[in-house]
C-alpha cells in the first residue's frame, strides 16, 4: 500500500467485520443449537480476527503518519459513526469466545465496552453540538453506535452484574426508538438517500433483531415485548427484500457490507427462537438466513477483492 493509499484508508473498512463476525457467530449457533453437521465457525472466526488485526495495524499506521486524515474522518458528520465498528467488532468477538474461552471473551468485552462507551458519548455529543450537521447527513449509519449498546448485554451478563448490561440495553433501545422515528421522517419526506448510502437501509434491521437477543438474555424468556422486537425486524427484512430492484442497481461501494450484519442478526435471532421454543419453523428460517448470508459474504468478498485489484478503494472519495 503506497503512502497515498494509506492516507485514504477509510474507517468504513471496519464495517466488514460486523458481517464477517456475525457470519462466524451464525455458523457457531447453528453448530450448537441446530446440530449443523459442518464445523466451520472457528475457521471463519480465525480468518476474521486475523484480517481485523491487519486492518487495525493499517489504521494505526495511518493515524501516526496522517493524523489530520483520521481527525477529518472523526469530525465528519457521517464517517464518525463508523469508528464504533471497531468496538462493535470486539464485542462480536467477545460473544463468539463465550463458547471457546470465557476469559478471552471477558477481556474482549471489557475493551470493547469501554471503547464503545467512549465512541457513543463522542458521537452523541457531535449530534447535538455540531454546527455543520444538515438533514441530508442523517442516514441509517447513525444506528451503528446504537447497535453496539444493544449488543453489549449478550456477553455482558456472563461477565459482570446484570445491571451493567441493563444500563447499555436501556440506552440503546430508547435511542433506537427515537432515532428510528427521525430517520423514517428523513427517508419518507425528504430527498432520497445518495446511492452510496442506500445499502445502509439494511442497518434498520439490526437494532430490533439484536435487541431481541439481548432482551432474551437479560430476562431469560421470550415474552410479548421480545416477540415484537423479533417480528418487527423480520418485517423490515421483508420490506427491504420487496424493494430488491433498488439495491440491485447500486454500483459497488464498501457500504455494500451493510447487507451482511443485519442478515446475520436475524439469523441469530431465529436460531434463539428455535432454541427457546423448539418450533421447527424457526430452525428452517435460521438455516435460510445462513444460506443467504453465505451467498452475500461470497459476493461481498469477491466484489471487495476486485475493487482492490482495480485500485478503486483507498482513493480520495467524492463528497
Amino acid at each position: 500500500m503506497t503512502h497515498s493509499r494509506l492516507e485514504n484508508f477509510t474507517i468504513s473498512f471496519f464495517a466488514m467485520f460486523l458481517g464477517l463476525g456475525g457470519f462466524a457467530l451464525l455458523f457457531q449457533k447453528a453448530e450448537i443449537f441446530m446440530y449443523f453437521p459442518f464445523h466451520v465457525s472457528n475457521y471463519v472466526a480465525g480468518v476474521t480476527i486475523i484480517l481485523f488485526v491487519i486492518l487495525l495495524i493499517f489504521f494505526f499506521a495511518r493515524w501516526i503518519k496522517y493524523p489530520n486524515a483520521v481527525r477529518e474522518e472523526y469530525h465528519h458528520p457521517i464517517k464518525i459513526n463508523f469508528f464504533a465498528t471497531i468496538s462493535i467488532a470486539l464485542l462480536i468477538f467477545s460473544i463468539f469466545f463465550l463458547a471457546v474461552n470465557v476469559e478471552i471473551s471477558k477481556y474482549l468485552w471489557i475493551i470493547g465496552t469501554v471503547l464503545h462507551l467512549i465512541f457513543t458519548l463522542s458521537v452523541m455529543s457531535a449530534w447535538t453540538n455540531k454546527e455543520n450537521l444538515k438533514r441530508e447527513h442523517l442516514n441509517p449509519a447513525w444506528f451503528i453506535p446504537i447497535v453496539g449498546n444493544i449488543l453489549i448485554p449478550i456477553a455482558g451478563i456472563t461477565h459482570f452484574p446484570k445491571d451493567i448490561s441493563w444500563f447499555f440495553f436501556s440506552v440503546g433501545i430508547i435511542y433506537w426508538i427515537l432515532l428510528f422515528t427521525i430517520i423514517l421522517n428523513r427517508i419518507i419526506f425528504h430527498k432520497t438517500l445518495p446511492e452510496k448510502l442506500r445499502p445502509t437501509m439494511f442497518i434498520l434491521i439490526a437494532p430490533p433483531a439484536i435487541g431481541f437477543i439481548a432482551y432474551v438474555k437479560l430476562t431469560g424468556t421470550i415474552d410479548s415485548f421480545g416477540k415484537i422486537l423479533y417480528f418487527f425486524s423480520l418485517f423490515l427484512f421483508l420490506k427491504l427484500i420487496y424493494q430488491f430492484k433498488i439495491f440491485f442497481k447500486i454500483k459497488f461501494y464498501l457500504s455494500w457490507w451493510a447487507y451482511s450484519f443485519p442478515i446475520s442478526a436475524l439469523g441469530l435471532a431465529s436460531s434463539l427462537m428455535y432454541h427457546k421454543t423448539d418450533i421447527v419453523a424457526y430452525m428452517y428460517i435460521s438455516y435460510s438466513f445462513l444460506a443467504l448470508l453465505t451467498l452475500v459474504i461470497i459476493i461481498l468478498t469477491y466484489k471487495t477483492i476486485i475493487a482492490m485489484t482495480k485500485h478503486e478503494l483507498c482513493v480520495p472519495e467524492e463528497e
